[in-house]
């Protein structure tokens, strides 16, 4: 009955063109340039995520734009290779020059239709932009099978004069029109109604297929797609990530993913490999260093997460209670139970679970308070930090040993020392010690103290305020007979800082070590309580 209603789905559902255009104009996003080599590595990576188009380049931008267009058309085989050129004859040739060796090449040539741009940028009238705009298709035409017409501005552009040049490209030998909201100026109603009036006054657009291309200045550029094709369009121009001019293009992911989630209502569907998404976002920040927002749909690291209590009791009694699509569809292992302050008992059991504790009902309702006294001072709580509410006890910030002063000297010329003074149920001690510098120096005296040498793996530190005066939020990770445990400490004094948090990671280490040897009572001296380690 499924596969009866899925093949009537499917037998009724248009099949839309997605048109990637990352290696043109989401390579103009500021800081996204690529070299040759990365843009043929995410061309690669596209094919795998079975785009139908490539929007390789703009060769005639510069020889090396022409090299990385001429080196994706060589390498690739199954997308389409488009190259943009202006409606300039040289363009077009240059263009040309670098695809002609791709089996599927397109040449995309475009020229403003907006009477702004007419008047402001281009400088000629309606009647020199028609003419330009068919001696361009034509020429493009009589070099490849393949042209794709883009009126630029067309959203701002007067709606006759519009449906007049497209009429004309089609003439010409244009077998895709683009109707592009250049600045993303169009909200979905008018860029919709835009493309029906297009459909219904041109009488030859049955040859051409009509395509979208949406800008995001207005956070819309996903929102005009979903009009465009609603009106007619069967080819949606986007960008991996969104990335592009200004405020970025439509976001692939979120096209592809609106057809896949709302095929069924939308009747539309597209080819793409939808398992490739993620490796695909992945690749192109990693190539670009920009990251991705962590609340952006799809791709973003919160896109499958879960903190509130309610969410996450859903989620793990049934994912499509709070999720439309599953992970494992954008190519995402699973989804992520992120343990903070809105979080509940069903949640932590389950993840104490994971970490092979099973608690008993008095356990679990003992661990939940400590937790949620936790959560209330951390943004996120980890794994390390559940291990040690166990650990620990109904204290969680419990200490062993505690910071009672530090003085450090260091200088261009002096060798960095730090005398340390720990506290140790009722007794203090106090040891001196030099090293790198000043936090070295600390660390090293704090290991004379307790007598126990632990692996430092990670220190980080990062400013959570402005001024001279900021706050410094120190971050510690150490390794301790095979055992990962993490300390933080936020402080004006970085050195003060840094002693406490490398502190409460020791308390925790020797808390899961008491823990394990099932001690109960605390040894007498600093030295013997170092030796149960």
């Amino acid at each position: 009955m499924e596969q009866e209603q899925t093949s009537r789905q499917a037998a009724v559902s248009q099949r839309v063109s997605i048109f990637d255009t990352t290696l043109r104009d989401g390579e103009q996003s500021p800081g996204c340039s690529m070299n040759t080599e990365e843009k043929v590595r995410l061309a690669h990576q596209l094919e795998q995520l079975r785009v139908d188009v490539i929007e390789a380049g703009f060769p005639i931008a510069s020889s090396g734009d022409f090299e990385a267009v001429r080196a994706i058309a060589r390498a690739t085989k199954s997308s389409t290779i488009a190259a943009l050129a202006r409606a300039v004859k040289g363009d077009i040739d240059r263009a040309w020059e670098a695809i002609r060796e791709t089996p599927r090449p397109r040449i995309h040539t475009f020229i403003a239709t907006s009477d702004l741009h007419l008047k402001y940028k281009l400088k000629r009238t309606r009647a020199q932009v028609l003419q330009d705009a068919v001696q361009a298709v034509r020429h493009a035409r009589s070099l490849c099978n393949d042209v794709e017409f883009s009126c630029e501005d067309a959203s701002r552009s007067d709606i006759g004069f519009l449906c007049e040049i497209v009429e004309a490209a089609i003439d010409a030998g244009a077998a895709i029109i683009n109707l592009p909201d250049t600045v993303g100026y169009s909200v979905p109603s008018e860029y919709g109604a835009m493309f029906r009036t297009v459909s219904e006054r041109v009488p030859n657009i049955g040859k051409a297929v009509l395509s979208c291309h949406c800008h995001n200045d207005l956070g819309l550029a996903v929102a005009n797609s979903l009009a465009a094709l609603q009106n007619g369009a069967r080819q949606v121009e986007c960008t991996v990530n969104g990335i592009g001019e200004r405020a970025g293009n439509a976001s692939l992911e979120e096209v592809v993913m609106a057809l896949k989630v709302r095929g069924e209502s939308l009747q539309l569907h597209s080819g793409v490999a939808t398992e490739e998404i993620f490796r695909t976002s992945r690749l192109l920040s990693s190539l670009t260093g920009m990251l991705v927002q962590r609340n952006k749909a799809i791709v973003g690291a919160n896109a499958f997460a879960h903190e509130a209590g309610i969410h996450q009791d859903g989620v793990l009694k049934s994912p499509i209670t709070y999720e439309i699509m599953t992970p494992q569809t954008v190519g995402i292992r699973h989804s992520v139970l992120v343990l903070g302050k809105h979080s509940g008992r069903h949640a932590l059991k389950q993840r104490y679970a994971e970490l092979g504790h099973q608690l008993t009902e008095l356990e679990l309702e003992q661990a939940y308070q400590r937790f949620t006294a936790l959560a209330d001072q951390k943004k996120e709580v980890f794994d390390e930090d559940l291990e040690s509410l166990l650990e620990i006890g109904l204290n969680p910030s419990e200490e062993r040993f505690h910071l009672v002063n530090i003085h450090v000297a260091s200088g261009t010329n002096v060798r960095p020392t730090a005398t340390v003074e720990l506290q140790h149920l009722e007794e203090n001690f106090v040891d001196s010690a030099t090293g790198d510098g000043p936090v070295d120096a600390a660390f090293k005296a704090i290991e004379r103290i307790t007598g126990i040498e632990a692996r430092l793996t990670e220190y980080s530190i990062k400013s959570v305020s402005l001024g001279h005066d900021a706050i410094g939020e120190v971050f510690i990770r150490i390794e301790l007979d095979g055992l990962l445990f993490n300390g933080r400490s936020a402080s004006t004094d970085i050195i003060t800082g840094s002693v406490k948090a490398y502190l409460e990671a020791l308390n925790r280490a020797l808390a899961s070590q008491r823990r394990k040897n099932g001690q109960q009572h605390e040894s007498v001296s600093a030295k013997s309580a170092a030796s149960e380690v």
